[in-house]
């Protein structure tokens, strides 16, 4: 398994309990498909330096994770298609 950083933009305009839905289902394919999840930071809401489809602010994650091949292909696909998804990237990080 490889170690892998995500840092992606949740919709700001969810209540609460929504968004913590949608982080958990997020994390849940991680660890569903074998990946262990090392840290969560929650930075929080932060405005956008520019619009993104009508939108001025976001709630940022970044995910510090362990996972195979398949799982990282599968939270891209599932990541892309989630329409409260604004923005996400996907960083391998060194072996070092």
């Amino acid at each position: 398994m490889r170690k892998y950083e995500v840092m992606y933009i949740v919709n700001a305009s969810l209540e609460d309990a929504k968004r913590q839905e949608v982080i958990e289902t997020m994390h849940a394919i991680i660890t569903n498909g074998g990946g262990k999840i090392a840290n969560v930071d929650e930075w929080g809401v932060k405005e956008f330096a520019y619009r993104i489809e009508d939108m001025t602010k976001g709630y940022y994650m970044v995910v510090t994770f362990e996972a195979d091949n398949e799982t990282v292909k599968e939270f891209d696909r599932l990541m892309r298609i989630n329409s409260n998804i604004v923005r996400y990237m996907i960083v391998k990080q060194d072996e070092n």
